[in-house]
């Protein structure tokens, strides 16, 4: 009884360490990587409230989540496998939530600052390589 009692123990140990482990992370995040890494341009546009009419974002993902393209401003955000996508922008003291879906080569979703004084929606556009 004693050696099965250790080997279910060796064995859960091991399991653990697979599913903690970097590799396996990757593996479960394979499918959101294949489908919408890459790089985009983002479009907000405000729709209520004193913000500005329209901005344009370049953005790009990897391993399912969204990063900035550049430093004048902060982005974080990830992307589920379905599609669904989920970020924070900040620039300039000011800061944004937004959350849609990406499906293909394009997405399209709402956004609203964190103060509530504006909100809107935006697109999402992959940029293909030239």
């Amino acid at each position: 009884m004693g050696s099965v009692l250790r080997s279910l123990v060796v064995l859960t140990i091991t399991a653990l360490t697979v599913v903690a482990s970097p590799r396996a992370d990757a593996a479960a995040r394979g499918s959101v990587r294949n489908v919408y890494d890459g790089r985009w341009t983002v479009v907000i546009y405000t729709l209520r409230g004193d913000c500005d009419r329209a901005l344009r974002y370049s953005v790009r993902i990897a391993d399912g989540r969204v990063l900035a393209e550049d430093q004048s401003y902060q982005l974080y955000g990830a992307v589920a496998p379905s599609g669904a996508i989920r970020v924070t922008v900040a620039e300039g003291g000011r800061s944004a939530n937004g959350a849609g879906r990406l499906v293909g080569n394009s997405g399209r979703g709402l956004w609203r600052t964190s103060s509530g004084e504006c909100s809107g929606q935006w697109t999402a556009q992959r940029r293909t390589a030239n």
